[in-house]
């Protein structure tokens, strides 16, 4: 059997992010500084889903042909698999509908976080719908395609160990590159756990769990070590949304990718609750580069509404500070245009992040997805069906207090106003362009770590992670 994976790569949109709802690129409004930051988002080349990689090892196991193909629809295939992001889902349903006229006895498989609430979009098109995680696929392709169009539901996998490792060859995996994560290329995605097991109302990762799942360090490293061999990977993202949430198992990971025969980069995905000073520089020691943390709003008030547990802005500011000493970047997520904003409440999350001073900061327009709670809780406010504007950064609500246009042009300030400051840059000089380290840029920072530890409590207290290692 031939598959084809389609791909869409308009509207920039990088799939593995939003929880697998997608993320678009900043839209660069601003003027001349929004312009530039536009052209540094859409600089790198990032990998494809990591779903995708996914795939194409479980069809090669199961003795297909794979193609991979962007935004053309190929003749002559008996199989064509889709994995949308919301902000390209009409895209992918105009190709499905291509695909079914020319192709009437080909089989559409739909696979994802975007398929999975939603099923009823693929009905026109008699597409199969897989509802679960699609390497599923490796035990249950025979009966996902003798099901016929309409949701077939295939479950989770209970075993993360037995799936193949990724293939990356039909993706010219050479030229990926994650530069604001990395300065070693080409770079993979990688996990070690998958699912949350937190309670924020907004978010698709516990769309379809709320727990989490590891697969044990001895395989994780040797994917690494695999596509290291193969495709000559330098830099690995791992995908976890909790890294560090079972750390005996991190231990072990540190200690095989110390083990490896060149030093790679790695970056992570956590919360600051998660994250002692001491296993930061572990990590950092054996190739941690980037962390990527979501800190949303300095409002308690407004993460409590929305089911997030908020961490004390003295440990947020701690947490990446130490992560600046160790020479670690930090990428910080905030959310602005909760339906209640103001433009003082939006202001005030931009001065939070000027003063935390993260090597990079996103701002993300707060975006209901479907399938959360806050998406059912958003129906009245919700402004617009078009699901080309679910990106993360386009309003789609209405606002209490504010137009959506006041809200894009705030949106705007905080990158700009957040990207061209002095202290951003003296702060951070040595992790954007880390050979002024030569220079002796950043040093003092390296000096202050060693006192840093022996002065301050960990940030991660055993009360906390023994509740979080309970929960998940």
């Amino acid at each position: 059997m031939k598959v084809v994976l389609w791909d869409s790569h308009s509207r920039h949109v990088t799939k593995d992010f939003g929880g697998g709802f997608g993320m678009g690129a900043y839209h660069g409004l601003g003027g001349f500084r929004g312009r530039w930051l536009r052209r540094q988002y859409l600089r790198d080349r990032r990998p494809v889903a990591l779903a995708y990689a996914c795939l194409a090892a479980i069809f090669a196991k199961l003795g297909h042909s794979v193609e991979y193909v962007v935004d053309v629809v190929p003749a002559g295939a008996d199989a064509y698999l889709f994995h949308p992001a919301l902000a390209t889902l009409d895209l992918e349903l105009q190709a499905m509908a291509a695909i079914r006229a020319a192709e009437p006895r080909a089989t559409l498989v739909v696979t994802g976080p975007v398929a999975y609430p939603m099923p009823e979009q693929f009905a026109v098109v008699g597409a199969t719908v897989v509802r679960g995680e699609p390497e599923q696929l490796l035990w249950r392709w025979d009966e996902v395609v003798a099901h016929g169009p309409g949701p077939v539901d295939v479950g989770m996998i209970a075993d993360l160990d037995a799936l193949p490792f990724p293939d990356w060859s039909p993706f010219r995996p050479r030229g990926f590159r994650i530069g604001y994560d990395f300065t070693r290329f080409p770079t993979a995605l990688i996990q070690r756990s998958r699912g949350c097991v937190f309670t924020c109302n907004y978010c698709p990762y516990i769309l379809m769990e709320n727990r989490t799942r590891f697969r044990s360090a001895e395989a994780v490293v040797e994917e690494i070590r695999y596509g290291m061999k193969t495709w000559g990977f330098r830099s690995f993202k791992f995908r976890d949304p909790l890294f560090g949430l079972n750390w005996r198992d991190v231990t072990g990971l540190i200690e095989g990718i110390a083990r490896l025969p060149q030093k790679i980069q790695f970056s992570i995905e956590t919360r600051i609750d998660l994250m002692r000073r001491t296993r930061l520089r572990d990590l950092r020691d054996v190739g941690l580069t980037s962390v990527t943390v979501g800190v949303e709003t300095p409002s308690e008030t407004t993460l409590r509404n929305y089911k997030r547990k908020p961490i004390a802005d003295d440990r947020q500011h701690q947490f990446l500070e130490t992560c600046r000493q160790l020479g670690v970047r930090t990428a910080a997520g905030f959310m602005i245009g909760f339906p209640s904003d103001t433009r003082e409440s939006i202001l005030s999350v931009l001065q939070y992040a000027k003063r935390l001073n993260p090597t990079y900061a996103n701002f993300n327009i707060v975006t209901p997805y479907p399938g959360t709670p806050f998406y059912d809780e958003s129906s009245a406010a919700r402004t617009s069906a078009q699901w080309r504007r679910y990106d993360m950064y386009t309003p789609v609500l209405a606002y209490e207090h504010l137009t959506a246009d006041e809200v894009h042009q705030l949106h705007a300030k905080c990158f700009t106003s957040y990207y061209t400051r002095w202290p951003y840059l003296f702060a951070n000089a040595h992790l954007l362009w880390p050979k002024l380290q030569w220079l002796g840029v950043g040093r003092s920072y390296r000096r202050a770590a060693v006192a840093w530890y022996d002065e301050q409590e960990p940030s991660c207290t055993p009360a906390t992670e023994q509740t979080l290692r309970h929960v998940a």
